[in-house]
């Protein structure tokens, strides 16, 4: 027994307010009001009725706007106390729903703000990001910080005088902030806020709220989400788009989770013994295959999108979820508006009962249809080693026989004939159907961060050359095909040193202190050179279209690599009818190479520690000599 509806959860209007609840099991349903989020302040309960679908209503007469509310459920006798899943609002710890007008938790012109431009999905390049990471370090000069409004500062600067937070999101020139997950989750104790606490946040609770600690008051169930939304405004007002990290795949609790109290076993998949099967390895997964599970995360998307202007969804543990749910949320969200875009991890954590071929699984991207992406972690591990091997080098440290894995990164895990993919690290064969289906990257939240990864595995080379890896990583996520990713701070070489001697790091740090995960403002004039080559990759991905093709047969027709090179060594040259020829060389050795190209007038954009659209240097002589552990870029 299903409901259809677009009515689950209280509506509120001036008059009145009408709950509806799915819960076909149920023998009764009361609504409890109550005075506050969590005090014992009971006013009402209101026995419900059943009604279609499974649902159970009642209509209470008044303005209830800021009232909280909970469900008694009773299936088989037993009777629980449960959250809306439906729930807009929240009090403290997310213990209570809160009945809400949300249009007054609106900032001024935020129902008519215009979004930045954004066509195709090749052209996002993407920086992950911890909202409390983000300002919570005295360096960032903020005053909100570790909130929401601290993205709302301008003018803000470390103690050398360069910009920070939002000002610095703009100048570095990304498209889209990727937020670690923001919804109401479990594992920071919203009413000991005078204590430090950190978590990333993937334990969650209420899908449809904003996490209350980053807000100024938690108590307030209406304070987070008008603070959320000014948060996102004043990204788009900078020309950044704001994703979402979502973890429907799993919950914090399993028996007494807000759906097992209401629906005890039909949101999760179970065992043959009856036990929650674990493919999150956080103790449950969802049952995304069942038609309300299915419909409880369409319709929170389209709520995302609809009330916070949320731009894209980053899917946590993707490949838990089935095939059939992952296009229909495609399909929802193309329905709402063009250009959100949808990515996710195509794998699971643990094994699930749902069959290999149903899963979202990267090996099943490609009967996915477009516009549903997953991260590429062939490249990952083989621009820098193993995520699981910390002392394993990768290609830019100087790792042989990697080439067609970088090469498999450079055409976004897409077929290509001039990659062997009987070499590819960890795939043989091309996993995406289009290059829109592929995010690159070399680091994220999880693991090591890029420039604590290189000094794990290059024990005995010096900073300088350690600097060098970094700059060749991001010139090759940032010039080969596909989606651009990555963790923030990689640009200004983000480090979670766990000693004083800088020598043991945190690959793990979802619960660590402040002084593990804050971003490090200082760096940024510290590490300016590496600040600005990232800067001038993205100004030169921006200017030329063919880095950021969306078809497969774009990329055979116009990128061709070059042959008989020497090892670790990579080149290729990409065509395009009016941006003429832009030939790419990555040298991961630590000596100079020559390397022949097509003779003609080439325009030197990169080399060494620099890059962007100025003109560095030209080249007519046929070959090129690249500087070790770099990369060179040329236009002619």
């Amino acid at each position: 027994m299903t409901y259809h509806g677009d009515d689950l959860g209280a509506v509120w209007t001036e008059e009145e307010t009408r709950f509806r609840v799915w819960a076909p099991t149920a023998e009764q349903v009361v609504v409890n009001l109550y005075r506050t989020g969590e005090q014992s302040d009971l006013l009402q309960k209101i026995i419900m009725k059943k009604a279609s679908g499974g649902t159970w209503t009642a209509t209470v007469r008044g303005n209830l706007n800021g009232i909280y509310y909970t469900y008694l459920v009773t299936v088989e006798q037993e009777t629980k106390e449960a959250v809306d899943p439906y729930a807009k609002a929240v009090g403290v710890n997310g213990k209570r729903g809160m009945i809400i007008d949300l249009s007054s938790t609106n900032p001024p012109g935020f129902t008519s703000e215009t979004k930045p431009e954004f066509i195709n999905d090749t052209d996002a390049i993407l920086y992950e990001l911890h909202i409390r990471d983000f300002s919570i370090d005295p360096s960032s000069g903020m005053v909100h910080r570790g909130k929401y409004l601290a993205f709302t500062e301008t003018g803000t600067k470390n103690s050398y005088g360069d910009a920070t937070g939002i000002d610095y999101l703009k100048q570095l020139g990304i498209t889209h902030v990727h937020l670690l997950p923001a919804f109401d989750y479990g594992t920071v104790d919203e009413a000991r806020l005078q204590t430090p606490q950190f978590n990333w946040g993937y334990d969650p609770v209420n899908y449809n709220v904003p996490e209350g600690s980053y807000s100024t008051d938690p108590y307030r169930g209406e304070v987070r989400i008008r603070e959320f939304k000014q948060m996102v405004q004043a990204l788009h007002s900078q020309g950044i788009r704001v994703v979402m990290d979502v973890v429907y795949n799993h919950t914090l609790e399993s028996g007494n989770s807000n759906f097992n109290c209401i629906v005890p076993g039909y949101y999760y998949r179970l065992t043959p013994e009856g036990d929650f099967s674990n493919a999150s390895g956080c103790g449950n997964e969802t049952a995304s295959e069942r038609v309300m599970m299915r419909k409880f995360i369409i319709d929170s998307l389209l709520y995302w999108n609809r009330e916070y202007h949320i731009d894209g969804f980053r899917f946590d543990l993707m490949g838990i979820h089935d095939i059939r749910t992952m296009k229909e949320v495609r399909k929802a969200l193309d329905e709402a508006e063009a250009g959100i875009l949808l990515y996710g991890e195509g794998w699971t954590g643990g094994l699930s009962p749902l069959p290999d071929h149903e899963r979202a699984m990267k090996s099943n991207i490609r009967s996915m249809g477009g516009g549903i992406a997953a991260f590429n972690d062939n490249i990952r591990d083989g621009i820098k080693g193993s995520v699981f091997h910390q002392e394993e080098p990768g290609y830019i440290s100087g790792k042989p026989g990697m080439e067609d894995t970088i090469k498999y990164g450079v055409v976004a895990a897409t077929q290509h004939d001039w990659v062997d993919y009987s070499k590819v690290l960890g795939a043989d064969y091309p996993w995406a159907l289009e290059p829109t289906q592929a995010v690159n990257y070399a680091s994220a939240h999880d693991n090591h961060t890029l420039w604590d990864k290189i000094a794990l595995s290059t024990p005995y080379d010096s900073r300088e050359d350690r600097v060098r890896m970094n700059l060749l990583s991001a010139a090759i996520i940032l010039t080969s095909q596909g989606i651009p990713f990555w963790q923030a701070g990689e640009e200004f070489l983000r480090s979670k040193p766990l000693n004083e001697e800088k020598t043991w790091f945190d690959g793990n740090s979802y619960a660590s202190p402040d002084r593990v995960n804050s971003l490090k403002w200082e760096l940024v004039t510290e590490n300016r050179e590496v600040v600005d080559y990232y800067r001038g990759l993205i100004e030169f991905r921006k200017k030329y279209s063919v880095l950021r093709m969306t078809k497969t047969a774009e990329l055979e027709a116009h990128l061709h690599f070059l042959k008989w090179l020497d090892t670790n060594l990579i080149a290729f040259i990409l065509t395009h009818p009016k941006e003429g020829e832009v030939c790419v060389i990555y040298n991961a050795n630590k000596s100079w190479q020559p390397v022949h190209i097509p003779e003609g007038e080439w325009k030197v954009y990169a080399k060494g520690k620099r890059a962007g659209n100025q003109v560095l240097d030209t080249n007519t002589g046929g070959v090129v000599n690249i500087e070790p552990i770099s990369a060179m870029i040329m236009v002619r």
